[in-house]
């Protein structure tokens, strides 16, 4: 895919239209690492997301017994 690099002060940066964004669930930041060769933009993933379904997971295995005595 190719888009248009655009001035932005002083800087340059991309538009990522909605369809992009709504995709890879990108919403306030992104995780961008620099590799030799190109540019790698990441979506954000929330704290702890996915621990509810683990959870529930574990509930139902009955793997969720409280180990403190």
């Amino acid at each position: 895919m190719e888009i248009q690099v655009i001035q932005i002060g002083n800087s340059k940066g991309i538009i990522l239209g909605r369809a992009i964004l709504e995709r890879y669930d990108i919403r306030n930041k992104v995780d961008l690492e620099l590799r030799k060769n190109h540019i790698k933009i990441s979506a954000q993933r929330q704290s702890r997301d996915g621990w509810g379904k683990a959870l529930n997971e574990m509930n139902s295995r009955r793997e969720d017994i409280l180990l403190i005595k």
